[in-house]
C-alpha cells in the first residue's frame, strides 16, 4: 500500500504540477518545504546533521535558516523536475551557467571518454538536460532501482525523455558504461552516496565517510578523463556550475589505490562546492560512518544524536 502510495504521489507530481502556472507551483514547494521543515522528520534532521558537518562553525540559528533554505533547495528541484518535459529547448539553455565549461568540452573533443562527477547539489536533472541541449551531447547514467517498479519506471521514462541514456544501478551497468567510455562517450554519476559495498573511506569534512569507487575505478580501467563538477542556484532563476579540471591518475600504486587516491580527489571537489553553498545540498541520507547503523542494528553517533 505505501509503495502505491509513493508512486501515486510522484504520478501525480508530473501529471499536474508542470500544469500549474510556474509561479504558483513554486510557492507550493516552497510551502511544502517549510511544512516537512516545521515538522522535522528524519530526513530534515539527518539535512541539518549533515549541514553541521559542512559548516561547522554554525550555531544553532544558523543551522535551523539553513535546514530551511536546503529544504526549499530541495523542493525547487523537485518542481523544477516535475516541470521539465515542458520546458523548451530555450529555456533549458538559458537557466543554466556553467564555469570552466572548457575541462568538459575539451575532454568531449579529445574522444577519451568523460566521467563526470557530481554531488547531489541544486538540479543534477536540469544539468542534464541542458547537456544534451545546449551542447548537443548525449550521456549515460545510472538510475538506482526504486521500489514499487513502476516509480523506478516512471524515473527512466522522465530522464529518456530528457535525452539522457538510463542503466540500472545493478545488473552490470558497470561493463555498459565502460563500452560507452571506450567509444569516447560521457558517462555522468551522482558520486556523493555510495550505494554498494564497494565504497572506499574518504575525508570529507575531516570524517570519514563512504563515496562509490566507480566514477575513478571507469577512470583508470578505460582511460578516460575523471571530471568533478559541482552546482548551485543563484538568487535568480539561472542555476549555475561549475566543471573542476581533471582529476589525476596517481604514478604509483595498485589499482585499487590509484582509486582510493582519486575518489579522495572527487570528494574534496565535492567538499569545496558544498561548503561555498551549503543550502544546495539536498543529502537528506546518513553519510559519513558515524551516522550508519552499527553491527547490532543501533544507529550511529550521529543518528541517536539528531533523533
Amino acid at each position: 500500500m505505501k509503495e502505491r502510495l509513493t508512486d501515486g504521489l510522484y504520478g501525480l507530481g508530473w501529471g499536474a504540477v508542470k500544469r500549474l502556472p510556474e509561479p504558483v507551483a513554486m510557492a507550493l514547494g516552497r510551502r511544502i518545504a517549510d511544512t516537512a521543515t516545521r515538522r522535522r522528520g528524519r530526513g530534515v534532521r539527518q539535512l541539518t546533521a549533515n549541514l553541521a558537518r559542512a559548516v561547522p562553525d554554525a550555531g544553532t540559528r544558523e543551522l535551523d535558516a539553513l535546514t530551511r533554505a536546503g529544504m526549499r533547495s530541495y523542493l525547487r528541484y523537485w518542481m523544477e523536475s516535475f516541470r521539465l518535459p515542458v520546458w523548451s529547448a530555450d529555456r533549458i539553455r538559458a537557466s543554466v551557467e556553467i564555469e570552466d565549461l572548457h575541462h568538459l568540452t575539451d575532454g568531449i573533443a579529445s574522444d577519451r571518454g568523460v566521467v563526470l562527477a557530481l554531488p547531489h547539489t541544486a538540479n543534477w536533472d536540469l544539468a542534464g538536460a541542458w547537456l544534451t541541449t545546449a551542447l548537443d551531447t548525449p550521456f549515460t547514467t545510472v538510475a538506482e532501482r526504486l521500489k514499487p517498479e513502476t516509480l523506478y519506471d516512471r524515473f527512466v521514462a522522465y530522464r529518456e525523455g530528457l535525452g539522457m541514456e538510463v542503466l540500472p544501478h545493478t545488473g552490470g551497468a558497470f561493463g555498459t558504461l565502460a563500452r560507452r567510455l571506450r567509444h569516447g562517450k560521457l558517462v555522468a554519476l551522482v558520486a556523493d552516496r555510495d550505494l554498494s559495498s564497494s565504497g572506499v573511506e574518504v575525508s570529507f569534512f575531516g570524517e570519514t565517510a563512504r563515496m562509490p569507487a566507480g566514477p575513478a575505478v571507469l577512470a583508470l580501467q578505460t582511460g578516460a578523463l575523471l571530471l568533478p563538477a559541482t552546482l548551485w542556484y543563484d538568487s535568480s532563476q539561472v542555476m549555475k556550475g561549475r566543471v573542476h579540471p581533471p582529476v589525476e591518475v596517481p604514478a604509483e600504486g595498485t589499482r585499487a589505490q590509484k582509486a582510493a587516491v582519486m575518489t579522495q580527489a572527487v570528494a574534496d571537489c565535492f567538499a569545496a562546492g558544498i561548503a561555498a553553498h551549503p543550502e544546495d545540498w539536498h543529502m537528506l541520507q546518513r553519510l559519513w560512518t558515524a551516522d550508519l547503523p552499527e553491527p547490532g542494528g543501533r544507529a550511529g553517533a550521529a543518528e541517536t544524536r539528531t533523533a
